[in-house]
């Protein structure tokens, strides 16, 4: 399959680059639910050896939401196939087998906000503003992504009053957003992207599911579940020659990915 509305860059080292290619604001429709849901899916049919992915947008923006006419011609007849293929997009990136780190310039708002809050981290630009407009063009939805973010009380301001916040703001408030100068977003998004790509392939793509997993769990069975995987994971020769590594302050040799490693395996 090939993808008109986004491009995907090798980065080396195991990191892709994938751009939301939709200018000028690279505002979503059903074309692009269907594409990011078909990358994030299945990321190892187009970037070989992948084992962390950067999102970023084409241009000033990262992303303005979901594209507006889409809306006007939504009825209740077509709108619950419609608004599956968005919740299809959404949650590729958050269920990708390998980290998703955003890289968000300018305006990520709507559909927008929804796409960087399913990344596993989120570098965000100075000039970077988030907002959930939703109330103001008459739909729902965007909240419980934002609630991946930030606390409840800005997720409220934000959606009843529609404002797009300037990313240091959230900061301020509670939000979990790493603020960097817009001349240094790539660089600690790939930082950040070759950090995890380091470490064992497998380990890495175990532990995505593992924190997908426990994210809604409450602590005791969470933890519980967790040092399950510890206990199997010390079966795996990676876990071994990770713990040499350390010890002996050398580089780790690990083995090629193993897709026998899931959960349910």
């Amino acid at each position: 399959m090939s993808f008109a509305y986004l491009e995907l860059l090798d980065e080396g080292e195991g990191v892709w680059r994938v751009t939301l290619q939709r200018t000028p604001g690279n505002a979503i429709d059903q074309t692009m639910y269907r594409e990011i849901a078909e990358c994030f899916n299945h990321p190892d049919r187009y970037m070989a050896d992948v084992r962390a992915i950067i999102l970023t947008g084409a241009g000033k923006h990262f992303c303005t939401g979901n594209d507006l006419e889409e809306f006007s011609t939504m009825t209740p007849e077509n709108g619950t196939e419609r608004m599956w293929r968005v919740r299809e997009g959404f949650f590729a990136i958050q269920d990708c087998p390998v980290p998703v780190i955003g890289a968000i310039q300018g305006t990520a708002i709507g559909s927008g906000l929804a796409v960087a809050a399913a990344c596993d981290v989120i570098v965000a630009s100075t000039k970077a503003k988030f907002g959930l407009p939703e109330l103001s063009v008459g739909v729902m939805g965007g909240a419980a992504h934002l609630a991946r973010i930030g606390p409840q009380h800005m997720v409220r301001l934000m959606f009843f009053t529609g404002e797009h916040l300037p990313a240091q703001t959230m900061v301020q408030m509670g939000a979990g957003l790493i603020i960097v100068e817009p001349e240094q977003l790539l660089d600690e998004a790939l930082r950040i992207a070759r950090k995890s790509a380091s470490f064992s392939p497998t380990a890495v793509r175990l532990a995505k599911q593992v924190l997908n997993r426990v994210e809604n769990m409450d602590l005791k069975t969470g933890y519980e579940f967790e040092q399950g995987f510890t206990v199997r994971m010390s079966g795996h020769p990676d876990a071994k020659e990770a713990l040499r590594a350390v010890r002996e302050r050398s580089t780790p040799h690990y083995r090629p990915l193993d897709q026998a490693w899931t959960l349910e395996a």
